[in-house]
């Protein structure tokens, strides 16, 4: 069972549907035993990071969110749901996200119109379970107006260019994060996401 991590993600329903459409069982939820707990995690989301973590940590899922990454459990977080991995996002201001990926949140640069609205293609610089049957430089669906910048660029799993080179995906061992919203992506993103859940298959087996 993947957990989906409910704390008002405006894209919560649409990343429940993309996965019931390829048969992948779910449970959305707040409740942190059920989350502790899960195969897998989906931390899915939209807006600002400021209104991100205040829903967060009004429902006190900071603390769980990192457990269960320190735990190995397979984690996929999905637009704000990666940039609220970083330490820090300067939307709005400044504001601490949950350090799980020390770097901070930028604006996208001048040069090209902000919000990045659309198809981009995503370059791989990792091999990953993620990727598997996508090609390199296929294209996925964005909508943001912020870019992670990690500290350690190790973390990342793939770049996109938009007047910036950013890290439009991350992958360290279980973690993984995508900027693009797989959930509206096509058959590409579709495709992602059922490699997410062969992840949390793979890892259940191993642990049986």
């Amino acid at each position: 069972m993947i957990a989906v991590i409910d704390y008002g993600a405006g894209n919560l329903a649409s990343v429940v549907n993309a996965l019931q459409r390829i048969g992948v069982p779910t449970h959305v939820t707040t409740d942190h035993d059920v989350i502790s707990t899960a195969e897998g995690v989906v931390f899915p989301g939209v807006g600002a990071a400021s209104d991100t973590m205040k829903h967060v940590n009004a429902l006190g899922l900071a603390p769980v969110i990192r457990h269960v990454i320190a735990d190995g459990t397979p984690f996929l977080g999905i637009c704000m749901g990666m940039q609220a991995l970083m330490s820090v996002s300067l939307e709005g201001g400044e504001h601490q996200c949950l350090e799980v990926v020390p770097g901070t949140v930028r604006r996208l640069p001048c040069g090209q119109p902000v919000p990045h609205m659309g198809w981009n293609q995503v370059w791989q610089q990792q091999r990953s379970a993620l990727f598997d049957g996508i090609p390199d430089g296929a294209e996925f669906y964005f909508v943001h107006s912020y870019y992670v910048d990690p500290e350690d660029h190790s973390f990342i799993g793939a770049t996109t260019d938009y007047s910036v080179n950013f890290a439009s995906v991350f992958v360290r061992d279980n973690l993984f994060a995508t900027q693009f919203h797989p959930e509206k992506s096509g058959t590409c993103g579709l495709r992602l996401l059922a490699n997410f859940a062969q992840v949390v298959a793979t890892q259940r087996q191993r642990a049986a």
